[in-house]
């Protein structure tokens, strides 16, 4: 038995899976095992799948079903899990070479359920856009309120945790089309410490077409997570109230980004509302400032 079972849900994916499976195979530390779910591809991701289970042998499962969503392939792969530790990889996303090494010494301390690390963000070609900086992000421990609030983040390639929790807690939440990840850590969280690794250890991908891009969708199910949550976590009022600001603000920021002005001031003068800090102020003014930039674009356009 791996003391590893590396979770890779796939669909679609034979664009950059070859890349994800060899980041695999050069970890520095060889005691895992690849389960690998085709997720009702239509490409040919079950062909890679089948000819790196014919490379590897015993130290990869692939499995085959009808499209069930990344919740439900998760979840397939967990349920065929026998090792003691659990690592997630998208198909689209790179491991460093240290990635299980740094992970596996988390679990040294019994308490510790989860561990997370940090990632440099790449777009579609492998160039690097953003790297994390460990320094900005130190919380580990007792952690359910800021993964509640949002005030941390938990990119899904640095995650390890124990088989056990899956057992006490349950899998991924079919029914959340998004923030499907935070609910299982803050489920996880609520009853185990979470140890975080002071380091980049993966390649997150950023791509356009992804669920992330479905912005109304990502804030309807954001919302959500938060109701779910608003009793079980124990969160204050004013937790909740800052969760909730929280989202309307990162999703202020994004906006911009895309150039959708008005929207994001919108979002920014909700969450300032909402949860008055410095933060959601910061975000608010900034999105007023960019207001004239709609106004230009809408006076060039042709009447």
């Amino acid at each position: 038995m791996a003391h590893f079972d590396i979770i890779i849900p796939a669909y679609n994916g034979e664009k950059f899976l070859p890349l994800a499976l060899e980041s695999v195979i050069r970890q520095t530390y060889s005691d895992w095992r690849i389960i690998l779910v085709n997720d009702g591809s239509s490409d040919e991701t079950p062909a890679i799948g089948k000819v790196f289970q014919q490379r590897l042998g015993s130290k990869m499962l692939f499995i085959s079903q009808e499209n069930r969503g990344l919740s439900a392939s998760r979840n397939i792969a967990m349920q065929h899990a026998t090792a003691p530790l659990l690592a997630l990889l998208d198909a689209d996303d790179i491991w460093l070479p240290n990635r299980l090494e740094t992970s596996r010494h988390c679990f040294e301390d019994e308490r510790v359920g989860m561990s997370y690390g940090f990632v440099s963000l790449i777009d579609i070609d492998g160039n690097v856009l953003r790297t994390q900086n460990p320094q900005d992000q130190l919380e580990e421990g007792s952690i359910s309120t800021a993964i509640y609030t949002r005030s941390v983040n938990l990119p899904c390639p640095t995650i390890s945790f124990r088989r056990e929790c899956i057992d006490n807690v349950g899998g991924f939440d079919e029914d959340l089309r998004a923030s499907e990840d935070r609910d299982l850590w803050l489920r996880i969280a609520l009853k185990y410490q979470v140890a975080r690794i002071p380091e980049v250890v993966a390649l997150y991908r950023v791509s356009s077409g992804s669920m992330s891009d479905d912005l109304d969708r990502m804030l309807r199910a954001q919302l959500k997570f938060v109701e779910k949550h608003r009793v079980s976590s124990g969160v204050s009022p004013a937790e909740h109230r800052l969760a909730v600001s929280s989202i309307y603000r990162q999703h202020a920021e994004t906006l911009g980004q895309r150039r959708r002005y008005w929207v994001a001031f919108l979002h920014a003068v909700r969450a300032l509302a909402i949860y008055r800090d410095t933060e959601n102020l910061r975000v608010a003014v900034r999105s007023f400032v960019l207001l004239p930039r709609l106004l230009m674009a809408m006076s060039r356009r042709p009447h």
